[in-house]
């Protein structure tokens, strides 16, 4: 059987993966404040790869393996890496964009000349990423709703931390001290462990995927994205991981009726 590998879907796929390897390049370079938003970019191909595959009848077995391969990269080891310079930098004193705090910290790692472990931790988001992206591929339950967090929706959650970590020293009051706990080293492992948890865990979320735009049958999905709106132009930076925070919260609210109904029924 000839298998076309170049089509536009595909195309979109690999421009994903290689806005993934450009956020890494500029994570370990010591350009945090831009890696973002190769994987910002990554996301919406991410989202067209599929859209245009659908709309031209382009959908396949291949397709599928190289999206997984392709957010591998981007959702799995960019958003490792982008909080892995994080942890080094909350937890040894340093330049914010020095370019060298990376080379630095793992210098020291390979030499054992008094390593810093702690931003090692951050290797769970892309480990937890892989066994999350493989288990996609092969659970049939996910065909209309998703089991575990989507590893698009982690790398969001920790893509905006570069933002919110430049802001530390020019905010005042009750941001500074949101900013001073979040960026504690024992918040920051403690997210990067629980956020890496939920995408293997087995909790049904919501998928943002509409079979008709009526009220009914919707109302959850037309509650999330009207708070999105609301949430967006009013906190901005912020938004980003309390939206994906929310998205959790009215996913396991929707599991929990759902079952309470189903209980009802069969009392």
């Amino acid at each position: 059987m000839k298998i076309k590998l170049f089509n536009i879907p595909n195309l979109l796929t690999a421009s994903n993966m290689l806005c993934g390897i450009l956020a890494i390049l500029c994570t370990l370079s010591g350009h945090i404040l831009v890696a973002p938003w190769f994987i910002f970019a990554g996301a919406i191909l991410d989202f067209f790869d599929g859209f245009v595959a659908r709309l031209l009848k382009q959908q396949g077995e291949l397709g599928k393996q190289l999206d997984s391969l392709a957010d591998m990269i981007t959702f799995g080891f960019a958003p490792g890496m982008l909080m892995l310079v994080i942890l080094i930098q909350v937890t040894e004193a340093g330049d914010f964009s020095s370019e060298s705090l990376f080379t630095n910290w793992f210098s020291e790692f390979i030499a054992f000349e008094n390593p810093n472990y702690v931003p090692l931790v951050a290797l769970i988001i892309p480990l937890m990423s892989m066994f999350r992206l493989a288990k996609f591929n092969i659970d049939t339950r996910q065909t209309t709703s998703f089991i575990g967090l989507p590893t698009p929706a982690n790398t969001l959650f920790f893509s905006v931390f570069p933002f919110l970590l430049s802001q530390l020293n020019s905010s005042t009051g009750f941001e500074k001290s949101a900013l001073i706990f979040v960026f504690h080293p024992s918040t920051l492992i403690g997210l990067v462990i629980l956020m890496s948890l939920l995408l293997i865990a087995e909790i049904p979320l919501f998928a943002l995927k509409f079979k008709q735009f009526r009220w009914t049958g919707n109302e959850l999905r037309f509650t999330f994205l009207i708070s999105c709106l609301i949430l967006i132009p009013v906190l901005w930076v912020w938004s980003i991981p309390i939206i994906v925070l929310l998205y959790i919260v009215l996913s396991i609210i929707e599991h929990y009726f759902i079952k309470h109904k189903q209980h009802e029924i069969q009392s």
